[in-house]
């Protein structure tokens, strides 16, 4: 298991996602992703040895600023984040913005629970501060189903399926 420090900030009330279950998340998907692929010896090929990690929950306003401000979109996103890299000692360091608004409306305009559809985002976060991408079609690809695996290992539906 990979150490885990992780910060949450609720710059908005959301006490259905409570810093236990977002940890759980976190930890579920950088182990998922530091072992997908073990290098010969068995060992974690990318030399994180841990992570330190923020998770912040904010309203469309501060969402449409972070947006704005670094990457130049007018609106209020559903994630962001902000990935710094691994530190000398393999410390990975990110923070992950999830904007709650557009969390709870996605999940119910796609007939998901609001817990369901932030535990994809917040997945979907950690594997982006882990350098995981989705601009071009094969990154897209393999994203996605890294994702589709945690999620189902947590006993959650692939997100991109049509529902």
């Amino acid at each position: 298991m990979t150490e885990l420090s992780l910060s949450v900030q609720y710059g908005v009330p959301a006490p259905q996602l409570p810093r236990w279950r977002l940890r759980r998340w976190v930890q579920r998907a950088l182990d998922a992703a530091l072992n997908a692929a073990p290098a010969a010896n068995g060992a974690n090929p990318s030399g994180i040895a841990a992570a330190a990690l923020t998770l912040r929950f904010v309203d469309a306003e501060e969402g449409r600023e972070l947006n704005s401000q670094f990457r130049a979109r007018d609106y209020a996103t559903n994630v962001l984040t902000f990935e710094y890299g691994v530190d000398p000692e393999g410390t990975l360091r990110g923070d992950i913005v999830l904007c709650l608004p557009v969390l709870e409306r996605e999940a119910r305009e796609q007939r998901k629970s609001l817990e369901d559809h932030a535990a994809h985002l917040t997945v979907h976060g950690v594997l982006h501060s882990l350098g995981h991408d989705h601009i071009d079609p094969g990154e897209a690809a393999a994203m996605e189903a890294l994702e589709t695996n945690i999620l189902a290992q947590m006993g959650i539906a692939d997100p991109y399926q049509e529902h």
